[in-house]
């Protein structure tokens, strides 16, 4: 095994998802994360080489065999099949792997077989679930495979013998990628994609019941959340106390997050990390939220936010987020959700698959 070239120092290879840019123009959770998490990393004085579209910008080293982000080509019928690029990223860092310690690949499941072949220490990050029929069969058959789970919610089915090279690392944030905001508007918000897992439609009922108007960022990203949007979200928004503002670059969204009162976050599915409550919470704004998937994970009642079972419930919830101090807010997120806490995580981690940990 190829030891470190400085004692303390690793050479990491982040594979990034092919979806978007590094880091994205607008939509991209997890484009975002490999940004965040290579910055942190390259501040703690590793040394990291990132694999990801070629229109990325990073101050790593950029490698790479995509020439521009897939949605954007996909959307102009130059690509189909995201699978063949994804793992044809993988085979080329794979050439390259004797010029790491350590490679992170965040491509989702379908690496992990792929993975298991390579002589070098692979960790995986799963941006999306991991309890569907083929996930579960990965994790059968590669049960030593290194995986970080970005949330207890999203391994809650994985029995306790499946854990063992398993580690849950929340995401971070870069906090000075957001600006806090004291004094908000007589406003809430709802920042997600448009569709009804997200439940749009949810927080506009809420903030009618509240009296406060709402800005709802974001868009649909597939053909059956544009038909949600269109019948079920395009009618209740007047202009005046429903507005809806489409995709936002990332200081629009951090202006319209912090100038908001509170951010509404009533999904309605297992959602296994919103980074969008952690980018909330930076601005100082509280969010309230149905208790979904992580959200008791990442929403400290009384502290950060409020979280209830019931759409209904948020309604007197909103109310007292909105009394929390946004200053407090902003600490207890940072102190949790941090990007130098991610990527001190994440090198425990590496050094444990290395064998160079203490």
């Amino acid at each position: 095994m190829t030891t470190a070239t400085q004692p303390g120092r690793l050479r990491i290879a982040q594979i990034a998802p092919l979806w978007a840019r590094v880091p994205p123009a607008t939509y991209g959770g997890a484009e975002l994360l490999v940004h965040w998490l290579t910055t942190a990393l390259l501040a703690q004085g590793h040394e990291v080489t990132l694999y990801a579209t070629l229109d990325s910008t990073t101050p790593a080293r950029l490698r790479g065999v995509v020439p521009e982000n897939l949605m954007d080509v996909m959307r102009a019928g130059r690509a189909y099949d995201y699978d063949v690029y994804a793992l044809g990223q993988l085979a080329a860092a794979a050439r390259e792997f004797d010029q790491f310690d350590v490679v992170h690949c965040h491509l989702g499941p379908k690496a992990i077989p792929v993975a298991a072949m390579l002589d070098k220490p692979v960790i995986h990050t799963v941006h999306e679930g991991l309890d569907g029929p083929d996930e579960r069969w990965i994790l059968a058959q590669f049960r030593h495979a290194r995986i970080a789970a970005i949330s207890e919610s999203q391994i809650a089915h994985v029995p306790p013998a499946g854990r063992d090279s398993m580690r849950v690392i929340y995401h971070g944030v870069d906090f000075t990628d957001y600006t806090f905001t004291p004094e908000p508007r007589e406003q809430l918000v709802f920042l997600s994609r448009m569709g009804p897992r997200k439940d749009p439609v949810a927080a506009v009922r809420v903030a009618r019941q509240i009296g406060m108007p709402i800005v709802l960022a974001g868009a649909p990203q597939d053909r059956d959340e544009k038909s949600y949007f269109e019948r079920e979200l395009l009618p209740l928004v007047d202009g005046r106390d429903v507005v809806y503002v489409g995709e936002l670059s990332h200081c629009e969204k951090v202006a319209l997050l912090g100038e908001s009162a509170a951010l509404l976050f009533p999904i309605d599915w297992s959602e296994h990390f919103g980074i969008v409550m952690v980018e909330s919470m930076a601005c100082g704004t509280p969010v309230v939220a149905r208790r979904r998937g992580s959200v008791p994970e990442v929403v400290d009642n009384g502290l950060t936010g409020y979280h209830a079972e019931r759409v209904d419930d948020l309604v007197a919830l909103t109310e007292r987020a909105i009394a929390l101090d946004r200053w407090k807010v902003r600490q207890h997120a940072e102190s949790r959700f941090s990007h130098h806490r991610m990527a001190q995580d994440y090198v425990s981690f590496y050094e444990a698959a290395t064998g160079t940990d203490s």
